[in-house]
């Protein structure tokens, strides 16, 4: 089993008095990291399943006697699937308050009805982990050497890091397909404002094609044949269901800066393969680059979740053309990185943006030092 990268920090929360939330896209592996956060303690677990209907009903408008009789002896309590249960924030809530020597583990597929749930009830009550697709970093332990990862990289590129791919070689696109078709969409269009679901799949499909590119709405709406608004909504809902993520416009000096664009990436770069149905090897393709791009911005927010690096995150261009694929701003110095497919070419960092922000450090990410930027270095 590959050791997840949150498995010990949450080990190191469990009975401190509070829920530990894992968030993560559907067939990412919280279930199974769970298993083997639990199998060790060596204790009775109840196992509640949120998709299942006579769960939901036992759970909805629970009273606090109803949930001691409910967990009866077991002190710890799986939750999953806890976005499906109505008022699920109070309910945890309740725990927390009133059977404080029960541990509640929750995991959740999407965040936009789970967050909003737990936001107000759950304030200092709770723990909060964000579990993605397998990481390089992740892998690389597991391998116990770089060298098999790196000779991977294109493979990567090609199918991404979903735990079903990663562990069954051989049936990478059957499983791909899989996911994308029939788990992916699965909580966006089971929420109440989702009434078209074919209009999703297309915007999908659209935002697949423009991966690791800037992307104008209106353009996005032109092509689904609806308006900027539902476009953005469903974007957002995209995000919250961990299929994709923006970078917005970095702006603070300059007139000639772009300060309203967007690019939009996917968490897995296999399924946005998987998405426009081109497995092709890096070398075949009209469009490595941005799918480079899109793998090395995906792989570094995984790395910096896992390490708890905080940061605000960026690219950067101006109206004329200059241009950084992407910014981290913190500790009151912008880090500035250039990613690029051939490490041959030689870069050098936009004048404007040196004269404009004298406080940087700026890089060239390509395929001989990537990981260097997506790994931990011990």
């Amino acid at each position: 089993m590959i050791k997840r990268a949150i498995q010990q920090p949450v080990i190191q929360h469990l009975f401190k008095g509070k829920v530990v939330i894992i968030y993560g896209p559907r067939q990412v592996g919280k279930t199974t990291l769970v298993q083997q956060i639990v199998e060790p303690l060596n204790m009775p677990v109840l196992w509640l399943n949120g998709d299942e209907a006579d769960i939901r009903k036992e759970l909805t408008d629970i009273t606090s006697t109803q949930l001691k009789a409910l967990f009866g002896n077991y002190k710890l309590v799986i939750i999953d699937e806890a976005q499906k249960i109505e008022s699920i924030g109070n309910v945890l809530k309740l725990v927390t308050d009133t059977i404080k020597d029960v541990q509640v583990i929750a995991t959740g597929s999407s965040s936009f009805e789970l967050a909003n749930q737990l936001n107000e009830p759950l304030t200092g009550r709770k723990y909060e982990y964000h579990l993605f697709p397998f990481s390089t970093s992740e892998l690389i332990k597991h391998n116990g050497h770089f060298l098999e990862e790196k000779r991977l990289l294109h493979y990567r590129m090609q199918y991404g890091f979903y735990p079903e791919v990663v562990n069954h070689p051989g049936n990478e696109i059957e499983n791909l397909k899989l996911i994308a078709n029939s788990y992916l969409y699965k909580d966006i269009l089971s929420y109440q404002q989702i009434r078209k679901p074919q209009l999703v799949e297309k915007l999908v499909q659209a935002l697949a094609l423009q991966a690791g590119n800037e992307v104008s709405y209106n353009e996005l709406a032109q092509v689904c044949g609806t308006d900027n608004v539902t476009v953005e909504k469903y974007i957002t809902y995209l995000e919250q269901a961990f299929v994709i993520f923006r970078l917005t416009a970095f702006s603070r000096n300059l007139r000639n800066e772009l300060k309203k664009a967007r690019k939009i990436y996917f968490w897995d770069v296999g399924i946005r393969n998987a998405i426009i149905n081109n497995f092709n090897v890096p070398a075949l393709r009209q469009d490595k680059g941005p799918l480079w791009e899109n793998f090395i911005v995906a792989e570094r927010l995984k790395y910096n979740a896992y390490r708890n690096q905080y940061s605000n995150n960026y690219f950067w261009r101006t109206i004329h053309g200059a241009e950084i694929d992407y910014l981290e701003d913190y500790g009151g110095t912008l880090h500035a990185y250039e990613i690029k497919w051939n490490a041959t070419v030689k870069v050098k960092k936009p004048k404007t943006f040196a004269e404009t922000y004298p406080q940087h450090e700026f890089e060239t990410v390509n395929t001989e030092n990537y990981l260097e930027f997506i790994i931990d270095s011990n």
